[in-house]
């Protein structure tokens, strides 16, 4: 796994009194200041979206994917805008990777308050004709990452709540209006996003009141490369200039981590306003 620090160095020949080695996160504005944020699937759409705006909120975000080029890219835009990003480089379908993105993590900001789980993959088909290793690509991205992804990091969110600046510490599955309304040649992914779900609430009950909020956030129609390329849901009878942005979706996100302490949104559905089912 590739790692760079906030100041955009390779993490290994950063001096190790800096933040990549552990020091924290800065001080600064917005009610996120002094948390730091994991947010996977960020090298486009709406992990993109969400780690800028996380970042204007004034947390130091960490962000992974596949494509370092993309990230790296990304990082500049926060880091120009006065915010502070590292980049990880991963694929979250495998367990290992998965596990280690969190560790790197918060090696690079020394804790973690936000976990955003974002990363994902859809391939339409009918069940009968469909790919296996298509299949086995969904479950892998979109529900076993999540679940090592969450483990891995419950520790350090428990410790973020109990010592952190707000007194809770977040972890966002982002599912899709999939996981609530199957449609045909879609039904692999809607089972992952169904899974998202169930697992959302189970964690959500296992953690209440011992600081940790969990939240689901289940898009509809969003313009993103995943929904809008090959072998994606792209035509629904609705125009794409009436489909949500990466940053409606990226709005509710931060909504939904920036609430008081006291108040926990455990679910949110976005449509687009013209969006049926």
């Amino acid at each position: 796994m590739s790692v760079r620090d906030p100041n955009g160095r390779h993490a290994a020949a950063a001096d190790q009194s800096d933040t990549a080695a552990g020091a924290g996160v800065a001080d600064g504005d917005g009610p996120l200041a002094g948390c730091a944020a994991l947010v996977t699937g960020a090298s486009s759409g709406i992990g993109a979206a969400t780690a800028v705006s996380l970042a204007r909120q004034g947390a130091a975000v960490a962000v992974v994917a596949r494509r370092t080029e993309r990230l790296e890219e990304l990082a500049a835009a926060i880091r120009d805008r006065g915010g502070s990003c590292s980049v990880l480089t991963a694929d979250l379908g495998d367990a290992a990777q998965a596990r280690r993105a969190i560790e790197d993590a918060v090696d690079c900001f020394a804790r973690l308050d936000v976990l955003v789980n974002n990363a994902g993959f859809v391939a339409m088909g009918t069940i009968e004709g469909g790919d296996p290793a298509d299949w086995k690509r969904m479950v892998d991205l979109n529900f076993n990452a999540v679940l090592h992804l969450s483990q891995a990091a419950l520790p350090h969110l428990l410790r973020a709540a109990a010592n952190g600046p707000r007194g809770v510490a977040d972890l966002v599955n982002v599912s899709s209006v999939g996981g609530r309304v199957v449609r045909r040649n879609n039904g692999i992914y809607s089972a992952t996003k169904h899974a998202v779900g169930a697992f959302s609430e189970a964690l959500r009950q296992e953690v209440t009141g011992r600081g940790i909020r969990v939240g689901l956030i289940e898009p509809g129609l969003t313009v993103t490369e995943m929904a809008t390329g090959p072998g994606s849901a792209a035509s629904r009878g609705l125009p794409q200039n009436a489909w949500l942005h990466a940053e409606d979706i990226a709005r509710a996100i931060t909504f939904m981590v920036t609430q008081p302490p006291h108040a926990a949104i455990n679910e949110i559905m976005v449509r687009p306003t013209a969006q049926e089912h």
